[in-house]
């Protein structure tokens, strides 16, 4: 019987987090480093039967000319988690995924991202044109690694906030706008998530753009049974935020205020120097605390990038809280970090955990996968344990029809 592989296609692969996904995927294939940060390779979830880390092959597009082998080198000797000698031994296998890069799309994502790309000359492609130019690479990639299934991953830089119309939430109302090629309707994560669930391609959205799986999209994908998450990795500050503000919530304590600062560098840094792509980032982090609490305390988020931390990232955050008989109090907590190294377990997980989906036939919002998103669709639950829970009863629920099965 023929071992199942899976592509894993990158939007934005020459970025931070792919770039870590690739090397750490690699890596694991050769039994050169631990599976840590993981949750797909703990109980119960070992026992679903998931694509294995050597099935997978990737792949995908950037909007920016680049070396992959130069970028994962540069991360590698900033992190200092790889040696030399076994960074070697990757090189010719991401020189050789680099080439089959394709150049991807920045469609109406504002000037932050649109100046990251190099001008092209020639005819501009119809919206109609990009989407079947991208379903074209995902047909080809999967063709010629002879690939059961291709998951789309969305890694690439915060877009502006898209404000939604009507059209956004039906599916043939958004293909008239693309039809009739206005471009003010759609991001590029939009046309993206599109060609990939039309495609019949899992799709992550594991950054904040929301232009990504509208509503009419989340039909498409219901329609086509294709599963689909995000949105938003959920990494640091928020994890913990998601983590914490239960506790206060389960000992009545009220939460007066709750402020974080966050300092970072690398790509993501510098694109959120933009007031309008910073200002979608801060939408996604600043949601939960709302949802958990039951109220709105007072509460800022604040990003500011710092060229020289590159990959790493701090967070700050001061919560001022109101105890018995009216006694003010606080808690600070600091959370350091490498950005992409927190990211790219998740994201394997996630492809995995995708990929098991639609081999079982499921289509639309993958919910299971709340814990691993700052904003996730259809879900009201924003508590981290509360989330994982329910990740944990749909493993031992899939496990459980395994063994009926078995037994029928």
């Amino acid at each position: 019987m023929k071992e199942r592989r899976v592509g894993v296609w990158f939007i934005g692969a020459l970025g931070s987090i792919a770039t870590t996904v690739m090397v750490g995927a690699l890596l694991l294939q050769r039994g050169k480093m631990a599976p840590v940060g993981m949750v797909t390779q703990v109980q119960p979830f070992r026992q679903l039967n998931l694509v294995p880390m050597e099935a997978l092959t990737f792949g995908g597009c950037d909007i920016r000319e680049g070396c992959l082998e130069k970028a994962g080198r540069h991360l590698v000797q900033e992190s200092r988690v790889v040696d030399s000698a076994s960074y070697d031994e990757l090189s010719p296998l991401l020189v050789s995924i680099g080439r089959g890069l394709k150049r991807g799309t920045a469609v109406n994502c504002g000037e932050a991202i649109q100046g990251m790309a190099p001008v092209h000359q020639g005819k501009q492609l119809s919206l109609e044109e990009q989407v079947e130019e991208v379903r074209s690479w995902l047909r080809g990639f999967k063709e010629e690694g002879d690939l059961d299934c291709v998951v789309v991953v969305n890694l690439a830089s915060t877009e502006p906030h898209l404000p939604l119309q009507d059209f956004h939430g039906d599916l043939e109302s958004f293909r008239e706008q693309l039809r009739a090629d206005n471009g003010h309707a759609v991001r590029a994560s939009s046309l993206y998530a599109y060609a990939a669930v039309s495609e019949g391609c899992p799709y992550i959205n594991f950054t904040p753009s929301n232009g990504a799986l509208v509503d009419a999209v989340v039909q498409l994908a219901v329609e086509k049974r294709v599963p689909i998450m995000g949105n938003d990795g959920k990494t640091g500050e928020t994890l913990v935020k998601s983590a914490l503000a239960p506790m206060f919530a389960c000992r009545n304590l009220n939460v007066l205020s709750w402020v974080g600062f966050n300092i970072l560098g690398n790509m993501d840094g510098s694109i959120l120097e933009h007031p309008d792509n910073r200002q979608s980032k801060i939408r996604s982090k600043d949601q939960a605390l709302a949802h958990i609490l039951g109220y709105s305390p007072h509460s800022r988020v604040q990003i500011d990038y710092m060229p020289s931390l590159e990959d790493q990232k701090t967070a700050w955050d001061f919560i001022h809280f109101e105890g018995f008989l009216g006694s003010k109090m606080s808690l600070q907590f600091i959370w350091q970090g490498y950005d992409s190294l927190l990211a790219a377990p998740l994201v394997l997980d996630l492809v995995r955990f995708a990929d098991l989906a639609l081999r079982r036939g499921e289509g639309g919002l993958m919910t299971h996968l709340a814990s691993y998103f700052k904003t996730p669709l259809g879900v009201d639950e924003h508590g981290l344990y509360r989330q994982y829970e329910s990740l944990v009863a749909y493993a031992r629920n899939v496990v459980s029809e395994a063994g009926s099965l078995k037994k029928g």
